[in-house]
């Protein structure tokens, strides 16, 4: 007994559920399509920031200085820095740490600048659903306003070396 080839259905038109579901498919690409760029305009989760190229060294002396101006204290070997109200804010990604530790006030807008001195690092604000990625010699410009007071933990959610589960960065808003 020969053995046959299966019958060929592909040049057959489709029938009337798989044309409804390929129609469905197509819509709900431009749909998604339209939406994320109208999600950034218009939504709240995404937080607009403003990159700027800078050498590394440069951004470990600002934040160096900024963390020398506003220290008060200290915190397992990290500088706890509070700045006052409008200030430039500067948070350093580095293996395997965020520093410094900020004090920061309710309801005071802030502009932060956080960049990496070594290797890209993820930047998660938990509890809150804020993430971007901070890549070195980038210095990420962002305008923020705390509107809530507690403890908010940042961690690093881009694989970054054998110590990454250690980097978590603290932000206190009073």
């Amino acid at each position: 007994m020969p053995i046959t080839s299966p019958e060929k259905y592909w040049w057959k038109p489709a029938d009337k559920e798989e044309k409804l579901w390929i129609t469905i498919a197509l819509l709900w690409c431009l749909v998604l399509t339209i939406m994320m760029p109208l999600m950034h305009v218009i939504g709240t989760q995404n937080p607009s920031v403003n990159p700027m190229k800078i050498r590394t060294e440069d951004y470990r002396k600002m934040s160096d200085a900024f963390i020398e101006k506003y220290k008060v204290g200290e915190e397992g070997g990290i500088p706890i820095v509070e700045p006052p109200d409008g200030a430039d804010v500067y948070l350093r990604g580095q293996m395997w740490t965020w520093t410094p530790i900020l004090k920061l006030k309710k309801g005071v807008n802030y502009k932060f600048h956080i960049s990496s001195t070594d290797l890209m690092h993820g930047f998660s604000l938990m509890p809150l659903v804020m993430n971007f990625q901070v890549v070195p010699g980038h210095d990420n410009i962002l305008n923020m306003t705390p509107t809530s007071a507690g403890t908010f933990h940042i961690l690093c959610n881009e694989f970054c070396g054998i110590g990454h589960h250690t980097m978590i960065g603290k932000i206190i808003v009073s």
